[in-house]
């Protein structure tokens, strides 16, 4: 079968003469094919192009350095997913710096809890937060105010000169 008796081929030789021809005419006018390659086809985001907000806030937190207060605040805000309901109805997460967190408990009896479970604790904040995060857990009781001293006072009250004038 010849290029002449089929119609697909017969297309295909007019295609490449034309295109051979196309490129004659700009080289003679000085419009050289390009040589380097295509770009993949797909969306390229510049700087300034709009971008998934999730993506947005990420590169931002990397940025500024951000990552770590981020995920502690997480934490944080999730306590009562991570302890279970019983010790967090009881304790708070109170601060996180240096690798050491202070929990703030209702109780002598449940601060007491805390320190007993600190390496378990320990472990489950570094399984949410990454290894190494947490170092230590420092735990805080209930705090009272101190008592004055000397003997018992009866609050607004102005001493003897409540019974005598």
């Amino acid at each position: 079968m010849s290029v002449d008796d089929n119609p697909a081929a017969k297309g295909a030789a007019m295609a490449r003469e034309k295109l051979a021809q196309a490129k004659a005419d700009a080289a003679k006018r000085g419009q050289l094919p390009r040589r380097e390659p295509r770009r993949k086809a797909g969306p390229r985001r510049d700087g300034g192009d709009p971008q998934l907000f999730g993506r947005a806030i990420a590169d931002l937190l990397a940025a500024r350095g951000w990552e770590q207060p981020v995920a502690v605040g997480g934490v944080f805000g999730r306590w009562i997913d991570i302890v279970g309901p019983d010790l967090a109805a009881h304790t708070k997460p109170e601060s996180f710096e240096d690798g050491e967190v202070l929990i703030a408990a209702d109780s002598t009896a449940w601060a007491t809890q805390v320190r007993l479970l600190a390496r378990t604790l320990i472990r489950r904040l570094n399984e949410e937060l990454g290894d190494g995060t947490v170092t230590k857990v420092k735990v805080r009781g209930p705090q009272n105010a101190p008592r004055p001293s000397g003997g018992l006072r009866v609050t607004g009250s102005r001493g003897p000169g409540d019974t005598y004038g």
